[in-house]
C-alpha cells in the first residue's frame, strides 16, 4: 500500500452500512450516469411526505423568480395551525449538484421547526449540467430573497433567518451566505453547512484517498464540478459563490456550523474553510467525525456515530437560536 492509498478507516458499524448503500449506489457516479440518477427515488418523496403528514407538517409550493427572472419553486413547510412568529429555516437540498430536488433533507429540519415555531423553505434551484453556475447558487439566493421579503406573511422573524443543507447544498448554503454579506442582505443569524461540498480543485490528500470507494468518491465530484463548470473546473475563472473555497475574505460571515467524516472526500476542505472562517473572526464549530463516510447520517441513522453527529448538530442549533 503506497503512501497516498493510506486512509482513516471506516467505522465498524458504518462500514457494515456502507456494505448495503453499494448495492443500490455506485462508489463513483460518471455524467452518464446522470439521467438514471435523477429518475431514481433519492430523495424518496413519498417516504418524506408520509413523515410531514404524520407530524402534522403542512406544505404549499410557490413560484418565484430564480436566476435571470425565471421561474422556480419553492415550498413552505410548517406545523399544521402554526400561529405567531418564529425563525426562518432557509434549505438548499443536496445531489452534487447534479441530482436531488428541495425535499432531499428536509426531514433533517422538522424537529428544530416543530421546536421553535419556525418555518422551512426549501428551494428547487436548478441543476447542472443543463444549468450550470451560476444558476444553482444564484437560485438559491433568489429563494432567500424571497423568504427575507415575505417574512411578515410568512411568521419569520427577519433577524433569525438561519441557512442550511447538506452536501452541494452546504456548498450552495456557504455560497449564497458569501452573496447575502456582499450585496448586503438578506440578513442571516447562521449557516448550517453539513459536510459541504466547497472546493472544485481536487486537490487535497482527502480527495485523494477516497477514490472508488464509499459515498461520492473522488470521480463523483469530479463529475460534479465538472457539469457546474465545464472547462472553468479548476481554472483561476471560478467564482467564490460557486465554490467558496476559493475566497480569500471570509470577514463578515454568520456563525458557521461545518462537520463531515474523517473518510469521505470533503473532509480537508470543510476543516479548511473552518480553519478560515476562525482566521477571519468568524465563529464557527467544526465536527470531524472517526470514520464517517459521505453522508452517513442518512444512509446509517441508526449508528452510534451518526446519533453523535445528529445530537452535535441538534445543540448548535438550540444554542444558536435560544
Amino acid at each position: 500500500m503506497t503512501e497516498t492509498t493510506l486512509r482513516p478507516p471506516f467505522d465498524p458499524e458504518l462500514e457494515a452500512a456502507l456494505a448495503l448503500v453499494g448495492d443500490t449506489l455506485p462508489s463513483t457516479l460518471t455524467a452518464e450516469m446522470i439521467p438514471l440518477m435523477r429518475q431514481s427515488p433519492v430523495s424518496g418523496e413519498d417516504e418524506i411526505f408520509a413523515v410531514l403528514d404524520e407530524r402534522g407538517f403542512t406544505r404549499r409550493d410557490v413560484t418565484i423568480a430564480g436566476h435571470d427572472g425565471d421561474e422556480i419553486v419553492v415550498s413552505v413547510v410548517e406545523k399544521a395551525g402554526r400561529t405567531g412568529t418564529g425563525p426562518g429555516f432557509f434549505h438548499t437540498h443536496g445531489g452534487g449538484m447534479i441530482i436531488g430536488n428541495r425535499w432531499l433533507g428536509v426531514v433533517g429540519f422538522l424537529d428544530w421547526a416543530e421546536r421553535f415555531n419556525g418555518v422551512i423553505v426549501t428551494v428547487e434551484y436548478r441543476l447542472a449540467p443543463e444549468f450550470p453556475d451560476p444558476y444553482p447558487v444564484e437560485d438559491c439566493y433568489s429563494g432567500l430573497v424571497w423568504t427575507a421579503e415575505n417574512a411578515a406573511e410568512l411568521g419569520i422573524d427577519p433577524n433569525r433567518i438561519l441557512i442550511g443543507g447538506g452536501s452541494a447544498g452546504g456548498g450552495l448554503a456557504a455560497g449564497t451566505t458569501l452573496l447575502a454579506r456582499d450585496r448586503r442582505g438578506p440578513a442571516l443569524i447562521g449557516q448550517l453547512l453539513i459536510y459541504p461540498m466547497l472546493d472544485d480543485r481536487d486537490e487535497s490528500v482527502s480527495t485523494r484517498q477516497i477514490d472508488g470507494i464509499g459515498v461520492w468518491d473522488r470521480g463523483s465530484n469530479i463529475t460534479g464540478w465538472t457539469a457546474l463548470l465545464g472547462e472553468r473546473k479548476g481554472t483561476d475563472d471560478v467564482s467564490i459563490y460557486a465554490a467558496p473555497a476559493r475566497a480569500t475574505d471570509l470577514a463578515g460571515l454568520p456563525p458557521a456550523f461545518i462537520d463531515c467524516g474523517s473518510a469521505e472526500v470533503f473532509r480537508d476542505e470543510d476543516v479548511d474553510y473552518a480553519t478560515r472562517l476562525w482566521a477571519a473572526g468568524v465563529q464557527a464549530e467544526l465536527h470531524v467525525w472517526a470514520g464517517g463516510f459521505h453522508g452517513f447520517d442518512m444512509f446509517a441513522p441508526h449508528t452510534a456515530v451518526a446519533q453523535a453527529m445528529l445530537a452535535a448538530r441538534d445543540d448548535w442549533v438550540k444554542r444558536l437560536l435560544g
